[in-house]
């Protein structure tokens, strides 16, 4: 089964876990096979791995994410990379010609295209193989999965079959409704459209050509900051005659809101957090280092991390966006393909900042024109190099970097460290990056 996974999205909803580099899929909220947290998309491949060990994965996604992916899956996982971003359409063209053009898949091969975050079990992706296999057929150009309602959702667009049949031709689609009409839909037998469909490669590569100037996929990823942008739904799925949609009845949840979220979580209190016994329906995500109590509480979702705290009922918290959108803040954590990092302390002249290195890894050769730089090892042990000399570098040791000094750390084990920058004009910008000679 030849998968690709969506990945977007901006992280304001679920704030304070997430920011602009880190989206909700990266959260690690959800308890694995060996009892340790994992995020949605590492669950998502997981279930995926499990179903099909065989399943070709690509991630598309923005080239913001691919740190964080590369953090959680490994470097050996295929990504499409978004130069910019360009809607979904540009997104899948691009991704197609990817499949087509760099790993060599026959465009007459099926694709199935969903999103890297829903929350749902075996399965759905037992449901995915079904609709690739039906893609393959060609009875359709086009085949989706129409989700049974379990509720008269106003956040989702609607799929009208033509029959009852488990796989049916599509009548016609609706939009997002307002509740009453939503009952409507589902009284003449509308199913939820998640976003999920299949198709043969050379079909929307066919497409992609008719609607955007390029030669193969090197030359759309060259343009791709030219391309219009355009949805998926308007630019293939509205003017497609030829579709089909495959019924899908079992769990499916869109994690979009802290009041979703929570309903799926294992466990009430994640990270140092206490509950007396008078809450009630309350959760603590605590990302902190200090502990969060709650008494007296009902409905509430309490939240910590580096970037804030949120205190909310959980039906009021689905209308977050607009108040965090009037933040203007640094980012305080972020997950790298080489570990990660936490904002400490932020002062007129100073920035503090522990870093984590995952053994075998190691920032990238740069300098920098604004700023000095002092590590101190904190654990583990690795080695810098600093204008071209190599040094071994043990727990305690200090190294200090002068503005314009070329510099990298290579972590021989897991490796920790805190990071004070120095200067009058420190800014993620100040970073020039070189090639190790």
């Amino acid at each position: 089964m030849n998968i690709v996974l969506l990945s977007g999205g901006s992280g304001k909803r679920l704030w304070p876990l997430s920011n602009d580099v880190r989206s909700k899929q990266f959260i690690k909220l959800f308890k694995g096979t060996d009892q340790t947290y994992e995020s949605m998309v590492q669950r998502v491949y997981r279930q995926i791995k499990q179903v099909d060990a065989d399943a070709s994965i690509t991630i598309a996604t923005s080239k913001a994410q691919v740190s964080s992916i590369n953090n959680q899956l490994g470097d050996g996982v295929r990504i499409s990379v978004e130069p910019c971003r360009r809607d979904t359409f540009p997104a899948i063209a691009l991704a197609t010609a990817y499949l087509v053009d760099v790993m060599h898949i026959s465009p007459e091969e099926p694709v199935v295209v969903c999103p890297v975050d829903p929350y749902v079990e075996e399965d759905y992706f037992q449901a995915l193989k079904q609709l690739s296999q039906q893609a393959e057929k060609g009875e359709a150009n086009l085949v989706l999965m129409g989700i049974e309602p379990t509720y008269p959702s106003e956040k989702y667009g609607y799929i009208i079959p033509a029959s009852k049949e488990p796989t049916s031709m599509v009548s016609t689609f609706k939009e997002k409704p307002t509740r009453e009409v939503a009952e409507d839909y589902i009284a003449r037998g509308a199913l939820w459209n998640g976003g999920v469909f299949a198709y043969k490669l050379q079909y929307v590569l066919n497409i992609a050509h008719e609607l955007m100037d390029f030669t193969d996929y090197y030359d759309l990823f060259a343009k791709y900051d030219t391309l219009e942008k355009i949805s998926f739904d308007y630019a293939v799925v509205e003017k497609e005659d030829k579709i089909q949609v495959q019924r899908f009845g079992g769990q499916w949840k869109d994690l979009g809101t802290w009041n979703t979220l929570t309903e799926s979580m294992d466990e009430a209190v994640i990270g140092p957090g206490v509950l007396n016994e008078t809450c009630t329906g309350v959760h603590i995500v605590n990302e902190m280092d200090v502990p969060v109590l709650a008494m007296g509480l009902h409905d509430v979702v309490i939240s910590a991390s580096p970037e804030g705290i949120l205190v909310s009922d959980k039906e009021q918290s689905s209308y977050i966006k607009p108040f965090v959108e009037q933040f203007d803040q640094q980012i305080m954590f972020a997950e790298k393909s080489w570990g990660s990092f936490k904002v400490l302390d932020v002062e007129t002249g100073s920035l503090t900042i522990k870093v984590t290195l995952n053994e075998g890894h190691s920032m990238n050769y740069h300098s920098h024109k604004n700023r000095d730089e002092v590590w101190v090892v904190v654990s583990g042990h690795g080695r810098t190099i600093v204008d071209g000399m190599e040094q071994r570098v043990k727990t305690g040791d200090v190294i200090t970097m002068a503005i314009g000094c070329r510099h990298t750390i290579i972590a021989d084990s897991d490796l920790k460290l805190i990071e004070v920058q120095l200067g009058e004009d420190i800014s993620v910008d100040d970073k020039q990056k070189f090639d190790l000679e």
